[in-house]
């Protein structure tokens, strides 16, 4: 993750600003203010004249929200620990990559640090319910990371979660049949779930759970021109929308400010503009506040949906304005329908258990320069497909042409003799 890159930036173009005699203002937030580009270009700031959130709920499932940042303050009104490791709150940080969850939380519902300056969230008016995670900690105890998710969801829909963030990812497109008990649980109880799509950038080329569950809105990321993320976004047919996942500023926990690259910053984004159209339309379902931010997207790529862009780039303005027709598909019939058709419970009570996989919050990525030299290396696919046939067909070609040899060798030893 590009970690503190920011701070030092902002550090230098301040000391200019003061150079110059502009102003008395706090510099260092007003620039962090302005590099949030994504709130004018992609029309947040005149969605914000319909809807800012208010009333909503939004359960963050990360490693732990800090909320005594000024961004954060007020902003978390209710948390759990479910590591064993945090605080009874969901308030302190845990896990390898701690700082996560309160860049996440700042993304979606920061209240910056005053007018103009330090990080408004897109739905700067939602709530934030804060349940942490330890990803990638040994915490000693006897549940496992697919444990710890299950009963996350399973808590906030409990209390009150109108819209659950997931930026992390079990880098597996399945997930343990315990996941269904507890998505099912958010769905039966109207609970739009928004997950990360993962970035290719951290090792994951497709896009895993929970992103691949039936149900989910899962989000992929797109860099400052709006085209597909290559390091900072997966793809798969399970994408819904995107939103940007490059040069995003966070909150970190010490109250200090990152930029950073990931679906992991996409995907609150997108979770607060489910909450500002739930705000705005308190009366629709989970299936059609879904269907209303994917209608209203901006198609992208050569296929609508597309496995870089779903249905395309978030529109804020028009998700709480455009006509949308509404729809019976609801996310629990989604996840029904793929559990009788691919659940075998008899069969699968038979097999021998195995260890559940490991879950991290996704990496967001340096983005790294372009490299040509990776497309010399051999692939799985070039493998299977081009070296070994090739390997074969060569094997084969210099075994024949050996036999061919030899014979010929014989015949003319043969012949030498007979005329002898």
């Amino acid at each position: 993750m590009t970690r503190r890159r920011l701070l030092g930036t902002l550090a230098t173009v301040a000391a200019t600003v003061a150079l110059l005699g502009v102003g008395a203002a706090p510099a260092h937030a007003d620039l962090v203010r302005d590099h949030e580009y994504w709130l004018s270009e992609y029309g947040f700031t005149n969605a914000w004249t319909t809807s800012r959130g208010s009333g909503v709920k939004v359960a963050v499932i990360d490693t732990g929200v800090n909320g005594n940042v000024a961004e954060l303050r007020g902003v978390v009104v209710d948390g759990t620990d479910v590591s064993g490791i945090g605080s009874a709150d969901g308030q302190t940080p845990v896990g390898s990559d701690d700082e996560h969850g309160t860049m996440v939380a700042s993304l979606l519902a920061g209240r910056g640090t005053g007018e103009g300056n330090g990080v408004i969230g897109v739905a700067p008016e939602a709530s934030l319910l804060s349940a942490s995670v330890a990803f990638g900690t040994e915490t000693g105890a006897a549940k496992s990371n697919d444990d710890q998710i299950a009963e996350a969801v399973v808590w906030a829909v409990d209390h009150g979660a109108d819209v659950i963030n997931m930026s992390l990812t079990r880098n597996t497109r399945d997930w343990p049949e315990s996941w269904d008990a507890a998505f099912m649980h958010a769905f039966e109880n109207d609970v739009v779930v928004v997950a990360a799509a993962g970035n290719r950038g951290s090792g994951t080329s497709e896009v895993g759970a929970p992103a691949t569950i039936p149900g989910v809105l899962t989000v992929a990321g797109v860099d400052r021109e709006q085209n597909a993320s290559f390091d900072a976004s997966s793809q798969g047919i399970t994408i819904s929308v995107a939103a940007p996942s490059e040069d995003l500023v966070g909150v970190l926990p010490d109250g200090s400010y990152s930029i950073w690259d990931g679906t992991s910053g996409a995907a609150p984004l997108v979770s607060g503009l489910v909450a500002l159209v739930r705000a705005e339309f308190p009366d629709l379902d989970a299936g059609n506040v879904i269907n209303r931010i994917i209608k209203t997207a901006q198609p992208k790529g050569d296929t609508v949906p597309s496995p870089l862009y779903g249905y395309g780039l978030i529109d804020p303005v028009a998700a709480l304005t455009a006509e949308v027709a509404a729809v019976d598909q609801n996310p629990a019939d989604q996840l029904a329908d793929w559990i009788r058709l691919h659940r075998r419970a008899a069969g699968e009570a038979t097999q021998t258990p195995q260890a559940p996989e490991t879950i991290t919050p996704i990496a967001d990525p340096v983005l790294p320069g372009s490299d040509s030299a990776k497309t010399l290396l051999p692939t799985p696919w070039t493998l299977a497909y081009i070296t070994v046939p090739l390997s074969l067909v060569a094997g084969f070609g210099t075994l024949a042409a050996l036999l061919g040899i030899g014979a010929t060798r014989h015949t003319k030893r043969t012949a030498r003799s007979r005329e002898q």
